[in-house]
Formats: structure tokens, C-alpha cells, sequence
């Protein structure tokens, strides 16, 4: 039976939709190795630094699958992109490049024999990273045939171990890209996978065509528009593999739970294509530097005096002792503890707070700026809610609060909780933490420390 070997690349289509997080691409990867793919694809590099860090991670935790990574148009980022998954068990550079006229002449600008030179140069340079060369022949479906099977033979010369067939304008008909791929397995001696559109409904038909011509491969996604869909190609497969004589890896006994599982949080988080959260990709590890901190910082909202830049990579390297990744909440943390320090001019005395579930809340709260005792009581929408009125009370001053966070930090009913209080002031951010088993405690000290940073940098003390 002829094995045919399946590339999900879920991660790619995702994150052209929405900007994940590290835990989530990371979970992503995990399913689509669990479910049985042969390999996954990731997105091009778009971030060095963050990306590294991620496809890293992804590379050195996956078992069974291929991590294939796109190299890009420029020779000189490949050995870049081959340290992001060196790490893997079985790593794979991917050459893309158009091979349409319209497509290379148009979008690219180069023209047909100037990128026969493109290809050759580019599958060399990565054949001598890695061993494991694909080359992606992009708009493939509008290409002249002579071209492709000439393009696809230079590439194969050049170090390439397999080709991609890629329908991008997806208007193929399945016969007619059957007869592509018949034509390409006489005249190349090649693997061939491909990657189909379901632009007109027809992806599962012409990957099934593909695969009766000759195809070693097919590429899917567990969602998407125009995807060819993991579940309903495999549902396919296994039903017509005596037929085609044919076997694949996906485990069909388990990738239904898998993948639904998965287009949950596709369809909750990938397919409103809502505006990225430029917080996601904030990712620091022990090469970072204090320029990092810096920038992570201002996407974060924080203005970092040099001095506080310097107090905050300090933190963080003694934290990299013993994690390998920071991401923006742990960051917002550190920054929260160690930046802006300033003398104490108000400290917390005591507080009372009265709370139940048929009146609104209460709290007494009793500041020391010196020697002065400032009294403030106040009623609020919960315990923290009237904590936090009352000491505006004894301040006789609001600030905006930007955001209020809480987490616990140990476990049991005994847990310590760590809380963050962002306090806006003349369009600047100040941050302050606090750490109690009383979380309301916790969550005033937390505002006290935002609000002395204020005082202290505006010269209010």
C-alpha cells in the first residue's frame, strides 16, 4: 500500500487571522501531533526574536511530526530560519516562490529564468542546513506545464526532497489537476504533495483526483475558508483506502475530539478577524536585551526611565534562572514590583469592609502620610470596589484605574494572592502590586503602591 503523507498547516492559517499566543500555538502543535499528521507547517518568520522563542519551543516538544518552515525569498535568512527548528527530530526548510507568469512577473518582478537561477540558489543554500528540502511551487495550477515540470526538476537538482503543487487561485477542476499531477509523476522524479482550494467547493474531490494520479501528499488545515478540512479528507481517505490502495497516519478514532476541540477555539479566536493583540507577541528569554524590555514595555504602556529599564532586566535575568520564557503578564509583573520605586508616602493603616449579597458594600480605610491619619470611608459594587473609593477618600484625589488584576500565586485555601493595579495619571501609566492571603488587602496595597509612584514622580508628596 502507498503511504500518503499528510502536512496540517493549521498554525499558517491561524495566525494569518489572529495574533496567538505562545501557550496557544504551542497547544495547537501538540493536538495536530496527538491526531497523527506526518508533518506541521508554521508561518514565515515575521518576528525574528519572538518567533525564534516560540518555533523553538514547538520544534524541541513535538514527537512525531516534521516542522516545516518556510525560508522566505532572501538566501541570506536561511540559516536564520533553520535555527528555529534545528531542535526538531525531523526539521524541514520550505522554498516558496510563484511560478506563474502573472504571478513572477507581476507580484515579484523577476522574470521565468531569472527565477529558474532564484530556485537553484535558494534549495542549494538550504540543502546545506538541512537535508530535509521542500520545494512549494506557489499559483502551480496557472503555470505553464513546461515551466513547472523545468522549475521543479531544477529545484529536485538543487537539494530539494519533494515539490508542492499549490492551486492558490483556486478555479481548478479536479480532472484538470488530476492531469496536472499525472504529467508532473512521469516527468519528475519527485515526491509530489498538494495543496488544494475549496474556493468552489471542490477540494476534497480534486485531492482525492491527486492522490489517483500519483500524489504522495496532501496538505490540510482543521478549519478555514477555502481549506481543504483535516476531518473530511480523512473521513474520505478511510473510507475509499482499499479502493486507492492506500494508507495514511491520521488517527481517525481520535481526530474528531481533536479537532473539534480545536475549531472551537478557531472559531472563537481565528475567524472574526479581529484586530491583533500586538500584547501576544510579547515574548522575552535570556538573550533579550534592555532595548527589548523597553519596547515589550511601551506596547504594554509603560514609559521606562533608563533607570527603571536597567531595574527590570535585572529582574528578569534572575528570573531566567529558573524559567526559559517571559511573556506580557509575567512582564507587566516585574515591571509592576521593581519600576517607578519610590518612598512611601502614604502607607495603609488598617481597613474595615462590610459586604453582603443584599447591600452594597462598605469599606473603612485609614491612611499614614507622616504622621497624619487620613480616614476615608466610602460604598461601592463590591468589597475591592468600595476599598478602592475609599481610599480616594482619604487622598481627596481619583485616578483612572486602567485595569485591576488578580491571581492566585499558591495553592490551597490558604493561597497567597498576587494583585496588579494600573493607575492612570496625565495620560501616563503607574503600576503597583500587592501581595496578601486577604485579597482585598492585597488589592489596596496594590493601588497604595501605584498611587506613591504617582506622587512621587509628580512632585505631590
Amino acid at each position: 500500500m502507498k503511504q500518503i503523507k499528510v502536512t496540517d498547516y493549521s498554525l499558517r492559517a491561524l495566525s494569518e487571522k489572529s495574533s496567538l499566543l505562545f501557550r496557544e500555538k504551542t497547544a495547537i502543535a501538540s493536538s495536530i501531533d496527538n491526531f497523527g499528521a506526518d508533518a506541521i507547517e508554521l508561518p514565515p518568520i515575521k518576528n525574528p526574536k519572538e518567533d525564534a522563542i516560540v518555533y523553538k519551543t514547538i520544534a524541541s516538544s513535538i514527537e512525531n511530526c516534521e516542522i516545516c518552515l518556510p525560508v522566505g525569498f532572501d538566501e541570506k535568512k536561511i540559516g536564520e530560519a533553520y535555527n528555529c527548528i534545528k531542535g526538531a527530530k525531523k526539521p524541514c526548510l520550505q522554498i516558496e516562490v510563484p511560478v506563474s507568469t502573472v504571478t513572477m512577473e507581476y507580484a515579484y518582478h523577476i522574470k521565468a529564468e531569472n527565477m529558474l537561477k532564484k530556485v537553484e540558489t535558494l534549495c542549494k543554500t538550504a540543502a546545506s542546513f538541512c537535508k530535509n528540502v521542500e520545494f512549494v511551487a506557489l499559483d502551480a495550477t496557472r503555470a505553464e506545464i513546461d515551466y513547472l515540470v523545468k522549475i521543479i526538476n531544477t529545484a529536485a537538482a538543487s537539494g530539494a526532497v519533494a515539490v508542492c503543487i499549490c492551486d492558490d487561485a483556486g478555479m481548478m477542476m479536479p480532472k484538470d489537476f488530476e492531469k496536472i499531477i499525472k504529467t508532473l509523476k512521469e516527468k519528475c522524479g519527485i515526491p509530489i504533495f498538494v495543496k488544494v482550494s475549496d474556493a468552489l467547493n471542490l477540494a476534497n474531490a480534486s485531492a482525492l483526483y491527486a492522490i489517483e494520479a500519483g500524489a504522495d501528499g496532501i496538505k490540510s488545515a482543521i478549519s478555514g475558508k477555502n481549506n481543504l478540512k483535516t476531518s473530511e479528507i480523512a473521513a474520505i481517505l478511510d473510507a475509499e483506502k482499499e479502493t486507492l490502495g492506500i494508507s495514511f497516519n491520521l488517527k481517525t478514532s481520535e481526530l474528531k475530539s481533536d479537532i473539534n476541540e480545536l475549531e472551537k477555539w478557531v472559531m472563537q479566536n481565528g475567524e472574526d478577524e479581529k484586530p491583533n493583540n500586538d500584547t501576544a507577541d510579547i515574548m522575552l528569554d535570556s538573550e533579550s536585551t534592555v532595548s527589548d524590555v523597553e519596547r515589550f514595555a511601551s506596547l504594554l504602556g509603560y514609559e521606562l526611565s533608563p533607570e527603571d529599564s536597567g531595574k527590570v532586566y535585572k529582574a528578569l535575568s534572575a528570573v531566567f534562572e529558573k524559567k526559559t520564557v517571559i511573556g506580557a503578564k509575567e512582564l507587566e509583573a516585574i515591571i509592576a514590583s521593581v519600576a517607578n520605586s519610590a518612598p512611601s508616602t502614604y502607607h495603609l493603616d488598617s481597613y474595615n469592609i462590610t459586604s453582603s449579597n443584599i447591600s452594597a458594600s462598605m469599606a473603612n480605610v485609614i491612611l499614614k502620610k507622616g504622621e497624619e491619619k487620613l480616614v476615608g470611608m466610602a460604598l461601592g459594587d463590591g468589597p475591592i470596589d468600595a476599598a478602592f473609593f475609599a481610599v480616594e477618600q482619604c487622598i481627596g484625589y481619583h485616578y483612572e484605574l486602567d485595569s485591576f488584576e488578580i491571581q492566585a500565586v499558591t495553592e490551597g485555601k490558604e493561597a497567597l494572592g498576587s494583585t496588579i493595579v494600573k493607575l492612570r495619571s496625565e495620560g501616563k501609566l503607574y503600576s503597583g502590586t500587592g501581595l496578601s492571603t486577604d485579597i482585598v488587602g492585597a488589592s489596596i496595597r496594590a493601588y497604595i503602591n501605584a498611587l506613591n509612584k504617582i506622587v512621587y514622580e509628580e512632585g505631590l508628596a
